[in-house]
């Protein structure tokens, strides 16, 4: 008899989880945070942009391509006017395809990429171009060009829309 009243009390007893490892825990991440609080900065530093110059080719990266958009939709890259419309871009992609091959011809590589000789020589050459086009034109219009320009092999392109006729 005595046997069958044991069993019955270990059967009723309930489970109870102890917190006392987790407070443990608690306690170190608590102490970690406050030792890696005073280590976030608490202000960022701005600089404030010079003001550009008054003739946008002065001083201009040899390596920069700017596609620009004209009011009247022709196209010109950096200062070669007559390069068709943004209706009719071909002469801009046979331009730019020359520009490209010509770069790797001579190894024009991207300036984040010259310590970087591991990488295919295809990769490393700079193919940046960036488009300017005036607010006032028509986004489809614009992302045209955009495809005819990528068609070239050109990565990465970069959209400048501030500072154009309108």
């Amino acid at each position: 008899m005595m046997r069958h009243q044991t069993q019955r009390r270990v059967s009723q007893t309930k489970p109870h989880i102890n917190v006392t490892p987790l407070i443990d825990v608690l306690l170190v991440l608590l102490i970690i945070f406050m030792v890696i609080s005073p280590l976030r900065p608490s202000r960022f530093k701005a600089l404030v942009p010079e003001e550009p110059p008054t003739d946008p080719w002065v001083d201009q990266n040899p390596k920069l391509l700017v596609v620009s958009i004209g009011s009247d939709l022709q196209l010109t890259l950096n200062q070669t006017a007559g390069l068709g419309s943004i209706h009719d871009p071909t002469r801009l992609v046979v331009e730019l395809a020359q520009v490209f091959r010509l770069r790797g011809q001579n190894n024009v590589v991207r300036d984040n990429l010259i310590e970087r000789p591991s990488m295919e020589q295809a990769e490393r050459i700079e193919k940046t171009v960036f488009i300017r086009a005036p607010r006032s034109l028509n986004y489809g219009e614009v992302a045209r060009l955009i495809d005819a320009v990528k068609g070239t092999g050109a990565d990465p392109i970069g959209l400048q829309i501030d500072d154009l006729e309108q």
